[in-house]
């Protein structure tokens, strides 16, 4: 009975801990439950329904015609669809490189200790914390043909002799618009690469001031290395945002003049909600998410190799 009684007393406390680990799990999975549900109503079903209607000419009410790839094939023999996606990667490309060019060189310069640093970082945030909307509005009163500043500017400099329209005019519209871009995301890159500069321990510096290195060589051997975890990751969120962006150039230009800024966020707005043809813009944007994809992919094998 003895014995009995004692091997009852070392089961029961093994049984007891598997409830109480079964309880912590299920508080977990509880816990994480509304999370996951809205991700799959806001994200995941989005995602899934514009994959279906890709395969329809449809007007979303009662009208459902299946058409499978044709819109997909259209996509990528239309020149206007290239056209579009080669504008997009163009602006892309400007956008992304002022963004770290700015950032490098305000977090290089933000990183040193001086008086009101932590004012210059506040101002500098500023941008980034502004509605996109707001942004473009202003920007746009800025650019004002008849009574922007800039156009007053240009005037009282030289450049120009009379009213301009900037924003309406081929040759200075795509550099403006992206140029409003740069100053409004260039914040978010100079705050990570100046997390990453302040992550670098002080005695890499103090080694290399040792050796003799030069402040160029002390760059290129110890900052731009111990950063390359950051930009990587910096560098592909900020491609994949900007790839799709949408708001700042149409409330800038709607795509103008002409097709110089239409980039392809706006050409899958224009075929849906001017021309009515659902199922062609839901075969652009599975196109663009592939795109994104293909590019968040190739972000992790990098990152695996590294």
């Amino acid at each position: 009975m003895a014995n009995r009684n004692i091997s009852a007393g070392t089961v029961l406390p093994a049984n007891r801990k598997r409830q109480i680990l079964s309880n912590k799990e299920l508080t977990g999975y509880i816990f994480i439950f509304p999370t996951v549900a809205i991700l799959a109503l806001l994200v995941v079903y989005p995602l899934l329904y514009g994959f279906y209607i890709s395969f329809f000419k449809t007007n979303l009410i009662q009208r459902w015609d299946f058409v499978g790839l044709k819109y997909y094939i259209e996509a990528f023999t239309s020149s206007d669809f290239m056209q579009q996606l080669g504008t997009t990667v163009r602006f892309t490309f400007w956008v992304v490189l002022g963004h770290f060019s700015i950032g490098m060189i305000l977090a290089v310069l933000l990183n040193r200790q001086f008086k009101g640093r932590t004012l210059f970082r506040i101002i500098l945030l500023l941008p980034w914390l502004f509605p996109e909307s707001v942004i473009a509005l202003l920007f746009k009163w800025i650019f004002n043909p008849l009574y922007g500043i800039f156009t007053h500017f240009m005037e009282f400099i030289g450049v120009i002799d009379g009213p301009t329209s900037w924003l309406g005019t081929s040759g200075t519209a795509f550099p403006l618009v992206a140029a409003v871009c740069i100053w409004k995301g260039y914040p978010m890159i100079m705050l990570m690469i100046l997390a990453g500069l302040q992550a670098i321990p002080a005695d890499l510096y103090d080694a290399a001031k040792i050796d003799g290195a030069s402040r160029s060589a002390t760059f290129f051997k110890i900052v731009i290395p111990s950063l390359r975890p950051v930009l990587m990751v910096t560098l592909v969120l900020d491609t994949i945002w900007w790839f799709k962006h949408y708001t700042l150039v149409w409330v800038l230009t709607g795509g103008g003049p002409g097709n110089d800024t239409s980039i392809v966020s706006i050409a899958i707005y224009k075929e849906a909600f001017d021309n009515f043809e659902f199922g062609r813009a839901a075969a652009m944007s599975v196109i663009v998410f592939f795109i994104c994809y293909i590019l968040g992919y190739l972000y992790r094998r990098i990152l695996d190799r590294e």
